[in-house]
Formats: C-alpha cells, structure tokens, sequence
C-alpha cells in the first residue's frame, strides 16, 4: 500500500475512534502507529492531518454543511463523516497534495471504509467544495498544523509500504 495512503487511513481510524469512543487522540494515534508503523515522514503527515482536523473540526464542519445542506451531519454515517472532514481539511489548508489527488484518495477510502454508496456520496461532496473552493475558503479560518508542506518529493505516492518492508 502507498505511504500516503497508508497515512490517511492511519489519520482516517484514530478520527472514527475519536469521534464514536472519544478516547484521547495521542492514546488513539499512538495505538494507531504501534499497529501500523510508518515511516517518519508519512507519521508526520499522519499526525498533520489528525491533529489539524481535530484543531479546525468546528469550521470543517460548518463547511460540510455548507456544502451538503440536505445531509445534516449527525446523520452522516460516522465512517463517511470523517473522510469528509480529512479530505476537507487537506483540500482547503494543502498539505502538497492536488486537490484532485486529495479527492481521488478519499473516495478510495470511502469505498475501502463505507458503504456501497459512500464514495460517489464522497465525491459529490467533494465536487462541490472543489468547484466552490474559492468562494468559500474567504469565509474559512482554518489553523494549519504543519507549517511545511508535505511534498510528493517527501512522501512519494509511488513508494509501496509492503516492498519497503520487503527491503528492509
């Protein structure tokens, strides 16, 4: 599996465990990595899309209901709900991923995650955010966590976790 990836369903399940048992996110993301250990520089990215989704929630959700008024949030499945809030968050603060890469990976993770109708619900949220993007980040205060971004030259989104394992 990609590092990127890898990454964002680390960042993905300490989110969806937060969000239902409301353990603490250093106990969650610190069991998350002992499981799934990665490497420092997709931990780091990790971390960076946990810690600033947890930072900005408030405003990404504001956002999300902005985007997809029909959808109170409460009633967006859990697991939907916080690929929405990753893929949100990494859109409007860039991590130094194209936004189209940013989406393409969430609705990956929606169909790998949720159900059979998650990743076009994804993608359409998403859509609508893109195409609305500049509009809307005018309104948006978000607090980034990381002040430097994390370039594809950093995390390849080429690198496999499994023939770095093997290579090791």
């Amino acid at each position: 599996m990609k590092v990127r990836r890898q990454a964002r369903i680390t960042a993905l399940q300490a989110l969806f465990e937060i969000d239902i048992v409301h353990h603490q996110p250093e106990f969650v993301v610190a069991e998350r990595l002992q499981e799934a250990p990665l490497p420092p520089l997709a931990e780091s990215f990790a971390r960076a899309l946990l810690f600033g989704v947890l930072t900005n929630q408030v405003a990404l959700d504001a956002l999300i209901q902005q985007v997809a008024p029909e959808w109170p949030l409460e009633q967006i499945a859990p697991v939907d709900r916080n690929i929405l809030r990753l893929a949100v968050y990494e859109l409007m603060v860039g991590l130094g991923t194209p936004p189209k890469v940013t989406i393409n990976e969430a609705v990956e993770l929606a169909k790998l995650f949720g159900s059979d109708n998650s990743g076009r619900f994804v993608n359409g949220v998403l859509g609508t955010l893109y195409n609305h993007r500049a509009e809307l980040a005018g309104s948006l205060h978000l607090v980034p966590i990381s002040s430097a971004p994390f370039s594809d030259q950093d995390l390849s989104s080429d690198i496999d976790l499994a023939s770095e394992e093997k290579s090791e």
